[in-house]
């Protein structure tokens, strides 16, 4: 039974992990990589679509991004969405190749780069707290029922609270890394 629960718990909170990873993917650094472009919709053919289904992107040098569409017609579409998009991007369309430039950070904008990842680590924590929550409230209620035994019940908070703590360790270590990498220059 509490196997189950911090089974359940566990699962959960990697994938709090690996959602929290996949903000800072999306929050840029100085240096061009092709996820800078993930989250940014096209509207092909009526529909909005990711750009990664339509085009694909590439890294042209250490601060350039390379967007090949795979049909000519969407050029001016892609361009319009990556301007459009909240990434302060400024394509260049060469043909049927845009080129995007990524602009040296300054100062001030690390400082907000790292402000938004410290949020960011802050909601993949209270996320990990709220799974504790659950998974204990879970054991509570199995002790309630009589399920499970006090010492059982009290072994499996204790487990539950060496994942929340080890979980805790690895969005600290992440966040660490990420704010390290926005200030290097």
């Amino acid at each position: 039974m509490i196997n189950d629960i911090e089974q359940e718990a566990a699962t959960r909170m990697t994938k709090s992990v690996e959602a929290l990873k996949g903000e800072f993917k999306k929050i840029r650094t100085g240096r061009a990589h092709p996820s800078l472009l993930d989250q940014i919709v096209v509207s092909y053919y009526g529909s909005d679509t990711p750009l990664s289904q339509i085009a694909s992107v590439a890294v042209d040098d250490s601060r350039t991004l390379k967007v090949t569409p795979y049909e000519k017609s969407m050029v001016q579409a892609i361009e319009k969405a990556i301007m459009s998009s909240d990434l302060g991007l400024n394509p260049a369309t060469t043909g049927t190749v845009i080129r995007i430039p990524l602009p040296p950070l300054t100062e001030e904008r690390r400082r907000d780069l790292v402000k938004i990842v410290r949020q960011e680590a802050e909601n993949g924590r209270i996320s990990i707290r709220n799974i504790r929550r659950d998974a204990n409230s879970e054991i509570k209620e199995a002790l309630k029922e009589k399920l499970l035994s006090e010492d059982e019940a009290h072994a499996g908070e204790e487990k539950i609270q060496k994942l929340t703590d080890k979980f805790i360790k690895e969005i600290e270590k992440l966040l660490e890394e990420k704010e390290a990498d926005l200030l290097s220059i």
